[in-house]
This record gives C-alpha cells, sequence and structure tokens, in this order.
C-alpha cells in the first residue's frame, strides 16, 4: 500500500473564511451542515461527563471525524478550527495530524485501533459540540486526536477558555523521505534551548530539577494539574536579555490562539506579575538526538 506523502489533511480547505465570524455562528453553521446521524455523534449537553474526557493518545473517541464528513462538512469544520487559532496554530495542529502518514510508513502501518482500522489516520480527528451555540450562552467545543486536544469555552461570540490544550510532535524531526528533517515544533526546541543556554551556572543549578527528561507531561491527563516541585528559576532572576527570550518563548504558546484571545491570556499574566512565573528544566543541556520528541526536552512554566 502507498501511504500519502505529508500533506496538510485539509489543505483544499487552507484558504477558507477565517476570523470574519463570531464564534458561535461558525459552530451553529458546523452543526447545521451535519446530518442526524453525525449530529447526534457531535453534540453533547454543556454540563456532560464527555466535556471532561481529555487525552493526546490515539484512542477510541467520541464525536465526528474528517473521515465522515463530505466536502461542506470538512469546510464547515475547518472553519471553526481556523476561526479558534492563529494562522500559526492552526499551520502546527495541521502538520501534526499530517505526521500520521509519516508515522504510517515508518510503522509499516502495523499498529490498530480495537475495530482493525488504522491507529495513524491523518483524518482520524474529532469534532465535538458543547452545549448550544448562541451569543448569550456559554457553551464549548473540542477538536482532538492523536497529539492534538484542543478544548474551548466560548460565550458572546469569543474565546473566554481553552483549557486543556496540547500539541506534541511526533517523530520530532522525520527521518526519512520526502519530507526528511521536518520539524514541526521546531521554534519550540529551539527558544527553550536558547534560553537555557543563556543561563550562568548559579541559574543553570536552580533552572534543571532532573537530568532525565520525564517520560510523560507530569499530570497526564488529569482533571487538576499539580504545581512542579522544585518550580525551578523565577522571572525576577533573569537578565533583561533572558526576560526576552523568556517572554519570546512563553508568547510562542500564547500565539497558538486567534489575536483577541491571545492578548486576553497576556493580559492575565500581566495583571499577576511575570515575576512570580519561573522557567524549570529536565533533560539534556544540549541538543539532543533529532528524532526524540521535542517536548522530551522538558522546559516547563510555572
Amino acid at each position: 500500500m502507498r501511504h500519502k506523502e505529508l500533506l496538510l489533511p485539509f489543505c483544499i480547505l487552507f484558504f477558507a473564511i477565517g476570523h470574519t465570524q463570531e464564534l458561535h455562528i461558525l459552530a451553529q453553521d458546523f452543526l447545521n451542515s451535519l446530518d442526524v446521524g453525525l449530529l447526534e455523534k457531535a453534540q453533547f449537553q454543556l454540563n456532560d461527563d464527555e466535556r471532561f474526557t481529555f487525552n493526546y493518545v490515539p484512542i477510541v473517541r467520541k464525536g465526528p471525524t474528517f473521515n465522515d464528513f463530505n466536502a461542506k462538512q470538512k469546510e464547515a469544520a475547518t472553519n471553526l478550527l481556523k476561526a479558534s487559532l492563529s494562522q500559526e496554530g492552526f499551520r502546527k495542529a495541521s502538520e501534526i495530524m499530517a505526521l500520521e502518514n509519516i508515522l504510517a510508513v515508518l510503522e509499516n502501518n502495523k499498529k490498530k485501533m480495537p475495530d482493525g482500522t488504522s491507529m495513524r489516520d491523518a483524518l482520524n480527528y474529532h469534532f465535538s459540540i458543547f452545549g448550544k451555540p448562541a451569543a448569550g450562552e456559554f457553551w464549548g467545543w473540542r477538536f482532538e486526536g492523536h497529539h492534538v486536544s484542543l478544548n474551548f469555552v466560548a460565550s458572546k461570540g469569543a474565546i473566554v477558555s481553552a483549557t486543556p490544550s496540547f500539541m506534541g510532535s511526533n517523530p520530532g524531526t522525520v527521518p526519512s523521505g520526502k519530507s526528511k528533517g521536518k520539524q514541526v515544533l521546531k521554534k519550540e526546541t529551539e527558544i527553550g534551548f536558547e534560553l537555557l543556554n543563556s543561563l550562568s551556572e548559579k541559574q543553570l543549578a536552580q533552572a534543571v530539577f532532573a537530568k532525565d527528561a520525564p517520560y510523560e507531561i507530569f499530570t497526564r491527563n488529569h482533571r487538576t494539574a499539580s504545581n512542579l516541585e522544585p518550580k525551578g528559576i523565577l522571572f525576577s532572576e533573569l537578565s533583561a536579555e533572558q526576560k526576552a527570550i523568556f517572554k519570546k518563548l512563553l508568547n510562542l504558546y500564547l500565539n497558538n490562539y486567534e489575536a483577541e484571545f491571545s492578548k486576553s491570556l497576556e493580559t492575565k499574566i500581566k495583571e499577576a506579575d511575570f515575576n512570580k512565573l519561573s522557567f524549570a528544566w529536565a533533560g539534556s543541556l544540549k541538543t539532543l538526538p533529532r528524532t526524540l520528541l521535542p517536548y522530551s526536552r522538558t522546559y516547563h512554566f510555572n
């Protein structure tokens, strides 16, 4: 079987409308595009236990996927995703999805889901709507699959919350083929090491809390995130140059979302005081072999 190359799984829709409509209208458009069967799969009550389901590994999930949609439904789903993310955030999510094609080749498509379908499927990403999308209501939506989990709550046409969120990359660097060397999360790795390498020996002693990177993110998919101890080096203990790098790394994550929500997150951080933030690191102090995952080189904002 000949596998697809590393392409955006819905690249033909890349230039669809973006942030010109309020979010609840785009969610309504998506729901209105679905037939009865898909609508039953896609829609949940806001207080449904399913809203608290969060995972970033290839498992059986609820909610329809791109495999279930026709062209009109794919466009409506993509418009909702694009309106919730920045152009760069949408680029990352799309390319992470497309890495499933690479994994299928690397693993000879041997890994299967319980129903026998391929575990590596660039279209197997699920859409779920929680509550009734309307201007005066609180409602939510989720987009989730392998290494992408985006969870939003919205009201009055705009995002008010985007937690939990996760983007990972496997492989961290594509090892072979036409896309050899591609790193979807390259900036995260580079700026993380830039900040690390700017630290003095005394600062490194504060920032580095383990010689080995953790196997998993610390709180996995638990509903309550635990604090990291030790917390690392405080923002207030960095030089002006180091603070600039710190903010550059932080903004890389904030700017995954659409502009107005990104601005609101930055404002909240400023109001809470940058000096209360810290940077912590686990793992190698040098760039690791290119085939390892970017998030195996761990930095943590506390």
